[in-house]
Order: structure tokens, then C-alpha cells, then sequence
């Protein structure tokens, strides 16, 4: 169990100390943006636990932390489709929570990378199929 109290301004001062990390909503929830692309949010399904917070990762990295500390990580079928992980705030330590975040805002920019070098063709094409 964490030895201090997790929660959604705890997020918010780990993820704004990142490169480029700015306070938004997504879907009317408080969240955190890198360059306008959802980093962490407070979850908006009535499929989330409460007190849950919603991140941003890789879908291989899910399935890790999904298998190591489920007590900790959990996804449910709303998310199942998404690159997001779902995090039980009161299972998680404040150093667990940097890391995350760390490897969110890594999968968050590098998905910002690749997109803005897809050729604008490509979209069009992909798009009339």
C-alpha cells in the first residue's frame, strides 16, 4: 500500500514536470496533454473503478504491468481496444506512479513522431478504402 495518499493533484505534479506536459479535460475529466495528445485523465466510463486514473501507454507495456501487479493495473472492455492503462490510485507508490507517467509521456511523444512523419498521402489513400 502506498505510504501517502495518491490522487489526481499528485498526478498533476508529477506530469507537469515533463517536457511539454499541459492541463487540459478529455471528455470533460481533468487530464494531462503532451501537445494536445492525452497523456493521463481522470476516467470518464462507469466501467472504471473510482478513484482510478486512466494512462496513456504502449499495448505491450499494458500487458506487462497488467501481469505483474493486476492488484495495481486493470483495463476494462471499454479500454480493452485503446492504448491505455487503468490505474488503482490507492495501489500505487509515488515512485511507480513517475515511472509511469515516464513511460507514457515516451509512448505519447514518439506516437506524436511518427504521425506528424506519416506522408499526408498516405492518410488520403488509407482513408478512401
Amino acid at each position: 500500500m502506498p505510504s501517502k495518499r495518491i490522487t489526481f493533484d499528485t498526478v498533476r505534479e508529477i506530469g507537469l514536470a515533463l517536457p511539454d506536459v499541459e492541463e487540459g479535460t478529455a471528455y470533460g475529466s481533468p487530464a494531462l496533454k503532451v501537445r494536445g495528445s492525452l497523456l493521463a485523465c481522470v476516467p470518464v466510463s462507469k466501467s472504471a473503478e473510482p478513484e482510478s486514473l486512466a494512462v496513456a501507454i504502449d499495448l505491450e507495456q499494458r500487458a506487462g504491468l497488467l501481469a505483474e501487479a493486476p492488484e495495481t493495473y486493470y483495463v476494462t472492455d471499454h479500454y480493452a481496444g485503446y492504448p491505455i492503462v487503468l490505474v488503482r490510485l490507492s495501489r500505487i507508490e509515488r515512485e511507480q506512479l513517475r515511472d509511469l507517467l515516464g513511460a507514457a509521456w515516451r509512448f505519447v511523444t514518439v506516437q506524436k513522431r511518427r504521425t506528424a512523419a506519416r506522408p499526408a498521402g498516405r492518410k488520403q489513400r488509407n482513408s478512401r478504402r
